[in-house]
């Protein structure tokens, strides 16, 4: 399971994010990018003490900030499925899409079958 396919499943659901100096974040995910930069909506932002507490309305979280996340149980159970659903579709056989039918791989290219240095022993 890909970080990335977790994180874009969980968006709209409550997470945890640990910091990497200690603070903690609890939130809705908005969004998310290829880097892990997350946004978060209605977050309570823990000190690392844990003894003052803020509520902010909307955070902006750099990825390489990031320690550590937690998604709820259920949102795993959905990337599952969906990986489930997405391999059972790939493994149904015929062509795939992406090469509208023709077989790739096969004599083409340099060095291709049939096709020696030089002129050989004719």
């Amino acid at each position: 399971m890909l970080p990335l396919g977790l994180l874009t499943a969980a968006q709209g659901h409550p997470m945890l994010v640990e910091l990497k100096n200690g603070e903690t974040l609890n939130g809705h995910l908005v969004s998310c990018d290829n880097w892990m930069n997350l946004i978060l909506k209605e977050v309570v932002q823990t000190s690392p003490e844990g003894d003052r507490f803020f509520k902010l309305p909307e955070v902006y979280i750099r990825g390489n900030n990031i320690k550590y996340l937690r998604v709820p149980e259920e949102i795993i159970d959905i990337v599952k499925d969906q990986q489930q659903t997405q391999a059972s579709n790939r493994g149904r056989g015929g062509p795939s899409h992406r090469d509208g039918g023709r077989e790739r791989g096969r004599g083409g290219g340099r060095g291709g079958r049939g096709r020696g240095r030089g002129r050989g022993g004719n």
